[in-house]
């Protein structure tokens, strides 16, 4: 089958779930970071992600996954999305149940469907390049594989998990496809600078292409509970009332599981998974500093400011400042320094450990400050 087919059958969901705690107190409950202009452009991370794909699937074929609170937000920053293609979840399950429900959904609609899995907040550069490794993910789909798509990594990252690549995969493409020995969870930093020096380790992006019937068959060999729930309310998903008593009754009893571990993992160890190695500017945005970094990018020494109408007044600092006030904010000599102002809480931190955030948000969720998540 052509490349060009097998684009046709290709529908991009957007998993747009999670708080992102790490940015807490900007992204919270209500306001999570794929809602959020977290790169100064205009454009939500979603935004951002809808445009990005808008070149290689029509709206008919773009479906985004995301919780009940968040249905009228996402519809909203997405005018184009159709109402079918927005599916909503009850509570959260992790990404096995968010995308395995979309994959389970387009299963019935074609049975030849390909999904292709892009969070809803990620930055990326390079918009020509993205959709060359698409394609390519697209092409070793279509053979009955499960891609994804790592990124080379220009640093030593420990925010982001690696791939083990083997094998080049000439068969399936001329270049740029490897088979997966492994997914390597996030190293300490003088792990991930082995990885870099030694080649062949790729960012871990969390962006699976796959036949939809494929990914679900093998999700089901780790969750098999897990896949035939989801069958069961995406078989009667047309109807408004039966899905709602199907998730109703469904629902609350799915396991929590990352699709890391329901699919990539064993696809991995099976034989089954290949990695396409992207050349373009990526970033999962998981805390204040790579934020900064991002804004900045790279530049040491500088200050980079986020928030419309934001007051900073700096002097001989570097770092990250975020303002939702209309306070001055003064800063003095301080380096690498992290502060965030919203109308109830101030954060300051540093971009050692912005990472840290996490925690100081796990610590409020039991001692009374979730009235601030």
């Amino acid at each position: 089958m052509t490349e060009t087919a097998a684009i046709d059958r290709l529908t991009c969901v957007i998993p747009a779930g999670g708080v992102g705690s790490r940015l807490w107190p900007l992204s919270r409950a209500n306001a999570p970071k794929f809602l959020l202009d977290l790169t100064g452009s205009g454009d939500s991370l979603l935004r951002a992600t809808w445009n990005r794909l808008a070149p290689i699937a029509p709206p008919e074929r773009i479906m985004v996954v995301t919780g009940n609170a968040h249905r009228d937000s996402v519809a909203e920053q997405l005018p184009e999305l159709l109402p079918e293609n927005l599916v909503t979840e009850n509570e959260p399950k992790d990404s096995s149940a968010a995308i395995g429900l979309a994959a389970a959904i387009l299963e019935l609609r074609d049975p030849d469907a390909i999904l292709g899995s892009f969070a809803a907040d990620h930055v990326i550069r390079g918009s020509v390049l993205f959709q060359r490794a698409v394609r390519t993910a697209v092409a070793a789909a279509d053979q009955g594989y499960i891609a994804t798509i790592g990124i080379h990594p220009t640093h030593p990252a420990t925010g982001f998990g690696y791939i083990e690549c083997g094998d080049a995969r000439t068969d399936l493409a001329p270049f740029d496809v490897y088979e997966v020995e492994e997914f390597v969870e996030k190293p300490d930093e003088a792990t991930a600078g082995t990885y870099l020096e030694r080649g062949g380790y790729l960012w871990n992006a969390g962006m699976f292409i796959a036949k939809a019937t494929v990914l679900l068959d093998q999700m089901a060999l780790a969750e098999p509970a897990l896949v035939a729930s989801l069958r069961e309310i995406a078989a009667v998903w047309g109807s408004t009332k039966k899905s709602a008593v199907a998730r109703e009754r469904l629902w609350p009893g799915l396991p929590k599981v990352a699709i890391d571990y329901s699919v990539a993992e064993p696809a991995a160890a099976a034989g089954k998974m290949v990695c396409v190695a992207a050349h373009f500017e990526w970033d999962d945005v998981g805390d204040f500093a790579s934020i900064a970094d991002l804004l900045t990018r790279g530049r040491k020494g500088d200050l980079a400011v986020l928030g419309d109408g934001a007051q900073v007044l700096s002097d001989a600092s570097s770092g990250i400042v975020v303002s939702e006030s209309d306070r001055l904010v003064a800063l003095v000599g301080m380096k690498d320094v992290v502060v965030v102002d919203t109308a109830d809480v101030l954060l300051v931190t540093s971009k050692e450990h912005a990472q840290d955030v996490k925690g100081l948000v796990n610590r409020m969720k039991v001692s009374g400050g979730g009235h601030l998540l």
